[in-house]
């Protein structure tokens, strides 16, 4: 399973493996206090993507269309990732206010897929 947090959430503590897959850094986070060991910027949607969706909340269900065929084109990027979810040990982390709909949401969605067909 792959789990998703808010960057700026307590962490639970658990062994997860937790990634930041924001394309920019989160506000407010100094890098030496980071709660993740890794950061996957290239998992995240393309800046052109997101500012598009950014500027129109309804254009959700067009916006996860489109990340998910970036997502294809850049297999190189999520395989490291799902290699961590492969061993059920992985947390995704993003700064998007909005907990139901944010790219982490939508990336964790497209791994377990990518689990169930393996």
């Amino acid at each position: 399973m792959v789990r998703v947090q808010r960057v700026y959430d307590p962490s639970d503590r658990d062994d997860n493996v937790h990634i930041l897959v924001d394309r920019l850094w989160p506000r407010g986070v100094k890098k030496e206090d980071a709660p993740f060991s890794e950061w996957a910027k290239e998992a995240a949607p393309s800046t052109e993507l997101r500012k598009w969706a950014h500027a129109h909340p309804a254009r959700w269900p067009e916006f996860v269309r489109r990340y998910r065929a970036e997502l294809d084109e850049r297999p190189e990027a999520w395989r490291p990732l799902l290699s961590h979810a492969r061993e059920g040990r992985l947390t995704l982390l993003y700064a998007a206010r909005d907990r139901e709909r944010n790219h982490a949401v939508v990336l964790a969605g497209y791994l377990e897929d990518h689990l169930e067909r393996t």
